[in-house]
């Protein structure tokens, strides 16, 4: 292969797993929370369910849920790397991986209702990048499915209805309101993404970052780090449970970031990844190949 067919190749490579084999960290945490619901419970059962179908997906090299999501790109690339040649790739790669059947036909056009057969279009798929002092390049991939996405929510404090000021306190209260609105309808269990600050569509973004966290990873700020603990617990206290049939496992983690605002404004971002939770990564050298897998 050339070099542009070896880039190609790559993250054709980390589109198809990571739609197909959900991250070690993440099926262990379903194992967790199976183990601790009662023995015939509805709760159990979907969580043995959920075992069973990441099981069939990485056997039979399919997608773990039908609904392949919103792909989000996360690049690291040294300082004048030519971005545009990446991104260009990355949107061939994903026309290919949709072609092999990795990728279901999941972008539509907001006016005329009609699905992209490539799964390219403007938007589609969601590139960041970020250029520092390195050699490789490190690019991380999530799956984001719509019934995740369309329980999201914002929130601007001080919010009078729930009584929550501009403090932890108060961000406490908009991400357990959060994920009680939700109910099952994220298809819980998932994991929770919280931003604290930034503007609106940059709150968004940090929440979102944070899935790229593994679930065993704690802040350094300790205030964040007793947050994210504290929630997951009282999380699982609400009893919406998996797909929101009752029981223990309401959450897997929750993930917390907090970047600068202005004085006017205070947001708490959260958004929610459901348990089908495909993240991947890849750190590639100069020529394209992958040099290791991350997650």
């Amino acid at each position: 292969m050339n070099r542009v067919e070896t880039w190609e190749r790559s993250i054709f490579d980390l589109i198809c797993r990571t739609s197909v084999d959900l991250p070690h960290d993440v099926e262990q945490a379903i194992r967790g929370a199976c183990e601790k619901e009662r023995k015939e419970s509805h709760a159990r059962l979907v969580l043995e369910t959920m075992l069973r179908n990441v099981a069939l997906a990485r056997e039979n090299g399919a997608p773990i849920c039908q609904d392949t999501g919103t792909l989000i790109f996360y690049c690291r690339v040294p300082v004048g790397f030519d971005t545009n040649a990446l991104s260009a790739t990355i949107r061939a790669a994903v026309a290919h991986a949709t072609k092999k059947g990795c990728l279901r036909l999941n972008t539509v056009d907001s006016i005329s209702g009609k699905s992209y057969e490539t799964n390219v279009a403007h938007g589609s798929p969601v590139v960041h990048f970020e250029q520092g002092a390195r050699e490789t390049i490190d690019i991380r991939l999530l799956m984001k499915g719509g019934g995740s996405e369309n329980v999201g929510r914002q929130y601007s404090l001080p919010d009078q209805d729930l009584d929550a000021n501009r403090d932890i306190e108060g961000v406490r209260r908009c991400v357990i309101d959060a994920v009680h609105r939700a109910q099952g309808f994220g298809c819980a269990p998932g994991v929770i993404g919280v931003c604290i600050g930034g503007d609106r569509a940059s709150g968004y973004a940090v929440s979102k970052e944070q899935f790229l966290r593994r679930l065993d990873d704690r802040p350094r700020e300790k205030s964040l780090a007793r947050l994210e603990e504290r929630l997951l617990a009282e999380l699982n206290q609400l009893g919406v449970g998996p797909m929101g049939l009752g029981g223990l496992a309401t959450v897997l983690g929750v993930k917390v970031g907090a970047i600068s605002r202005i004085p006017a404004s205070c947001f708490v971002t959260v958004s929610y990844l459901c348990w089908a939770f495909r993240r991947r990564g890849i750190v590639l050298g100069r020529q394209g190949g992958i040099r290791r897998w991350l997650y």
